[in-house]
């Protein structure tokens, strides 16, 4: 069950725009999964799920996290989009460039983008090429997909960005994670970092239909990598690849060099490795 909380003033700065429907609650055990139900039952396009504490929050490989409440942005974003199978991947890559650039523009932090569903941030939070190990995990993206009683497909992509999180963070985390807070002086407003997410992604995702507009996402996002010009190790779950990540392809699949080949990677979980590794 969940208890109905504020996000006026994410309305009001959203009104008029795509994502004009926002649901803030409480409490919930993960945003997606109950969009994703809202979805079946054919909730419109645009619909936004926000929550100040998820109880079973997931990422990617089925992987669980809890944040403390009200120390993150919670959030999924329903789309029912008019773009083939093989480019819904591209709205994973437009959530993550437009939540960095509300990260730049609302709170002075921009993090970097590490295939296929982080923000990174360097441990000083800076934009350096991370190439020293100190990239922590600022945030996370999982899109799913799910068919409406009516047939039609939707989309729905979550996040989980750490805005205000304790400046000592418990051991399994420290290494790993950080919150925009260890890096601003200023306090971050999550309904503000909220709108300007959305407003971003409403202007990445609508040029989508057409060949330039995916090309230009790319080229966004091919800027704002972690990634790419990394040697990187891909665990496939069936087994694990290691090469150089050296572009996206027009789908936005990984592309890595391995021993020459270039080899396509749809999927997979990214290691960055340093240089001695």
């Amino acid at each position: 069950m969940v208890t109905a909380m504020s996000g006026d003033h994410a309305r009001k700065l959203l009104d008029g725009s795509r994502f004009a429907d926002v649901r803030w609650v409480a409490e919930t055990g993960s945003t997606n999964a109950d969009l994703l139900a809202l979805a079946a039952a054919d909730a419109p396009d645009g619909t936004v799920l926000v929550a100040d504490h998820q109880t079973a929050g997931r990422g990617r490989l089925g992987r669980t996290w809890e944040a403390p409440p009200g120390a993150s942005l919670l959030c999924s974003v329903l789309m029912r989009p008019d773009l083939p199978a093989s480019h819904l991947q591209l709205l994973s890559l437009a959530t993550a460039i437009a939540a960095s650039d509300a990260c730049h523009s609302v709170a002075g932090v921009r993090p970097r983008l590490k295939w296929p569903n982080d923000l990174v941030v360097a441990s000083g939070g800076g934009v350096a090429r991370l190439d020293d190990g100190s990239e922590r995990k600022l945030g996370g993206i999982l899109a799913e997909s799910t068919m409406s009683a009516t047939g039609g497909a939707a989309v729905v992509v979550g996040m989980g960005l750490n805005v205000d999180w304790p400046t000592e963070l418990p051991d399994e985390l420290a290494e790993i994670a950080t919150a925009l807070n260890h890096h601003t002086d200023t306090e971050v407003d999550r309904e503000e970092l909220l709108a300007a997410h959305l407003l971003g992604l409403e202007q990445l995702v609508e040029p989508l239909a057409t060949a330039e507009g995916r090309e230009a996402l790319l080229v966004r996002y091919r800027h704002l990598s972690a990634t790419l010009g990394r040697r990187v190790r891909v665990d496939l779950g069936s087994g694990s690849l290691t090469g150089q990540a050296v572009d996206l392809d027009p789908e936005g699949h990984l592309l890595v060099e391995l021993e020459g080949d270039i080899v396509p990677v749809a999927a997979g979980d990214v290691v960055h490795l340093r240089p001695a590794d």
